[in-house]
């Protein structure tokens, strides 16, 4: 039996993510759920699709994949189910895969037509759990809907390259818990752009012209401990995923402070890389 998977932006309060979850066990009471995260922003489409890049590989193939943001059904907001990598996703045709159909071509995309049959006015509820449990036992996705070859995409999720190849202007798109902030710029597109130039990096007022390994790469360890102030000083890393990362050292949001509460950082802000010439 596969695992079932929830991605949404219903929080902790209410109760949308146990019911989910219940209507997936009295469809199939043996089934394994895992939450990935009910904490995304309301609404934020470049969030979820940030984790949901992130989750899915740890996952085993076969892995089916709610995903409850912005999931009302309209004229401009159609569902899908989509097998891509060996996992399958459900969710809104709104961009969230876009993300990651950059990087991995689906191997099949269905417009899911199966709400003629289901009253709702909870989909994540109704529609995507019918079709989790339709895949868990096995059955393919031509059955619930009639296959596309397009998705939505994010807009200003690629960066942008000026034409002398020295710039690249990318932009926040994923706030962590402590505070780091993410951009769209993955170190491969960086690396190819950059072709060893030197380099600044800037974000509002502040300016890096260094990229460390890892976040303690920033501390000198050779300072006896009681010497040391290393907590709250700003840094730029490629962070585990491989995207440009601006962060505090040690932050914390709710006491020091964070990349993104000291330098006023939000999502869509813009990062720039300026390479320069020798």
């Amino acid at each position: 039996m596969p695992i079932i998977t929830l991605t949404t932006d219903f929080g902790e309060k209410d109760h949308f993510a146990g019911a989910v979850k219940g209507a997936i066990y009295s469809e199939i009471s043996e089934m394994k759920i895992v939450d990935i995260s009910h904490s995304v922003s309301p609404f934020n489409i470049p969030e979820a699709a940030y984790i949901i890049l992130n989750a899915y590989n740890s996952f085993p193939k076969g892995t089916i994949h709610i995903i409850g943001i912005d999931s009302e059904i309209n004229m401009e907001n159609k569902h899908i189910a989509m097998k891509l990598d060996d996992h399958y996703f459900i969710c809104a045709n709104n961009g969230i895969m876009s993300m990651i159909c950059a990087e991995i071509a689906p191997e099949q995309i269905v417009e899911i037509n199966i709400h003629d049959r289901i009253e709702t006015s909870f989909p994540a509820l109704d529609v995507f759990v019918k079709v989790a449990c339709h895949i868990a036992r096995g059955g393919t996705l031509d059955v619930i809907g009639k296959v596309i070859h397009t998705i939505k995409p994010i807009k200003n999720i690629i960066p942008y390259v000026n034409d002398e190849q020295n710039q690249i202007v990318g932009s926040v798109i994923y706030i962590d818990n402590y505070g780091n902030v993410i951009s769209n710029i993955k170190k491969a597109f960086f690396e190819k752009i950059q072709q060893g130039r030197a380099f600044e990096i800037s974000a509002r007022n502040y300016t890096f012209k260094k990229i460390y390994t890892k976040y303690s790469d920033v501390v000198n360890f050779e300072t006896p401990v009681e010497k040391r102030n290393d907590e709250g000083k700003s840094l730029v890393v490629f962070n585990s995923s491989n995207y440009l990362e601006i962060a505090i050292y040690k932050s914390n949001s709710q006491t020091s402070g964070s990349a993104s509460t000291l330098m006023g950082l939000d999502i869509m802000d813009a990062i720039s890389v300026k390479f320069l010439n020798d």
